[in-house]
């Protein structure tokens, strides 16, 4: 092969690779090119699209603006117009009223007219009858006004003479039970030297070498126990017994129980004795919380504040004539709740009212107010209804009663205080009061009857009108009302009714 053939192959090669490669990327660059073309008309193409979906919402939205627009116009519009009815019917009203108005007035001065002209007639009739009668009975007008003026005066005499009778007879029926009532209260809310049966505890005793133990050496343990529960410990020669006296009827508790902890423990010396009483104050206090919590509970009154329920609590370790406070406040609560129902009065108004009575005689205060009236002031603290706060200050009289409830719980009160069986009595003594204050009644002369009612606090004497006049009545009353207080001891009041009649019988034949 020449040499020639030999250069020229390998260039023809190499030109011919180079215009292959250059034909391939033209045809690469065509493709692209055409490829571009078709994205941009897609793109052209989508952006058509939206923008044509773009415009029809717009068109809708716009359409229903529209719509919501015309819909509100058309209300307001007919808004308005049922707005001018209504002022033109009140125009109407308003005319006719003043056209009734002005021929009231019309008719009025017409009356007037009449009532004018009538009360001159009257004026000069009047003026002729009194001179009639002044010829008729001989008395001029101002001798007859002072006749009638006397007449009158002698009458508001005889009714406020009768006044003070009726108050006289009260006070005497309510002193001494208002007294025992405030001795009561006074003893149990503050100590004093004074002892008796509800005042102390007594504790007994495995065997008389306790009682040293209890003193301990120099009276360390007995003054350490009596300095923590604030009470007086009394060891004398009772055998196998110590008495606990306090007139706080819960700190005699916790002495009781704390005491009867250290002899069932054996370890009785300072340090102890101070954990038992720390440990039983609080569950005695645990137990005062928990018996206010029972009490509300079963009578179903709710949103009592804790500090009721601990004043509530401490009514169970009180008593009132051997009473159970806490006991005679429930059973208050359920009878004045049974009267509000019978009489159509508001039945919680007046259990809360009555349950809250007595509230006053569980506080932890020292002051000189009655247990009324610092009840009341708990009441207000507490939140309650200002028929309430007025009934728990209301049920012994010390204010006004301001409802139908406040009565109701003083009737209620009396109720559980005055029954059988509910103080400090035997049944005997109960029967034989009844006897002796019949007895003492039928002993005056011109007493035929006399009745023990009301379980002895009423006694309804029925007297001969022949031998009785009506002004020895009184007298009679006041005779009896003495001789039972001199030679019976009873608790509370006892109302003497005296019953006076003129019993005529004929007989028609």
């Amino acid at each position: 092969m020449p040499i020639w053939l030999q250069i020229v192959l390998p260039v023809a090669g190499i030109f011919l690779g180079w215009l292959f490669r250059w034909l391939y990327a033209i045809f690469q660059l065509s493709a692209a090119e055409q490829k571009a073309e078709r994205v941009l008309l897609d793109v052209v193409n989508e952006a058509e699209k939206e923008k044509k979906e773009v415009l029809l919402q717009g068109r809708e939205e716009l359409l229903r603006e529209k719509t919501q627009q015309e819909r509100e116009l058309r209300e307001r519009r007919n808004e308005v117009q049922r707005y001018e009815r209504r002022m033109q019917q009140k125009e109407e009203a308003l005319d006719k009223r003043v056209e009734t108005l002005n021929q009231m007035d019309s008719d009025l001065q017409e009356r007037e007219k009449v009532l004018d002209e009538k009360e001159r007639n009257l004026g000069v009739q009047e003026e002729h009858y009194r001179l009639e009668l002044e010829r008729i009975s001989g008395l001029t007008a101002a001798e007859a006004k002072k006749l009638i003026i006397s007449d009158l005066e002698n009458e508001a005499k005889h009714d406020a003479q009768v006044i003070l009778n009726k108050i006289d007879q009260e006070a005497q029926l309510n002193a001494e039970k208002r007294a025992r009532e405030i001795l009561v209260t006074a003893i149990q809310r503050i100590a004093t030297e004074t002892t008796g049966d509800i005042t102390v505890a007594t504790v007994n005793l495995p065997s008389d070498e306790m009682k040293g133990r209890i003193i301990g050496r120099e009276g360390r343990n007995i003054r350490t126990l009596e300095t923590l529960t604030g009470v007086d410990i009394i060891i004398d020669d009772t055998p196998e017994a110590v008495v606990i006296s306090c007139f706080d009827p819960v700190r005699k508790e916790i002495a009781k129980v704390s005491l009867d902890r250290l002899i069932m423990d054996g370890r009785i010396h300072p340090a102890r004795i101070e954990e038992i009483v720390q440990k039983v104050t609080k569950e005695i206090q645990q137990k005062i919380y928990e018996e206010g919590e029972k009490v509300l509970f079963e009578l179903g009154i709710h949103n009592i504040p804790q500090d009721g329920v601990k004043a509530l609590g401490r009514l169970y370790y009180r008593t009132s004539y051997g009473q159970n406070v806490l006991t005679h406040s429930k059973e208050v609560a359920m009878i004045a709740s049974i009267l509000a129902s019978e009489v159509g009065a508001n039945r919680d108004i007046a259990k809360r009212a009555a349950l809250l009575h007595d509230i006053g005689k569980g506080a932890e205060s020292d002051s000189d107010q009655n247990h009324a009236e610092i009840g009341m002031e708990m009441a207000k603290k507490m939140g309650e209804d200002p028929l309430v706060v007025n009934a728990v200050g209301a049920h012994h009289s010390d204010i006004e009663p301001a409802s139908l409830e406040a009565v109701i719980v003083q009737i209620a009160d009396a109720i559980s205080a005055a029954r059988p069986g509910a103080r400090r009595e035997t049944v005997d003594n109960y029967v034989k009061r009844l006897e002796n204050l019949e007895s003492i009644a039928e002993s005056f002369n011109g007493v035929e009857k006399a009745f023990a009612i009301q379980a002895g606090r009423e006694l309804r004497i029925l007297v001969n009108n022949e031998k009785i006049s009506e002004t020895q009545v009184k007298d009679l009353a006041q005779q009896i009302a003495k001789k039972i207080e001199s030679e019976l001891r009873y608790p509370g009041k006892i109302k003497v009714t005296m019953i006076r009649e003129t019993r005529i019988v004929e007989y028609a034949r």
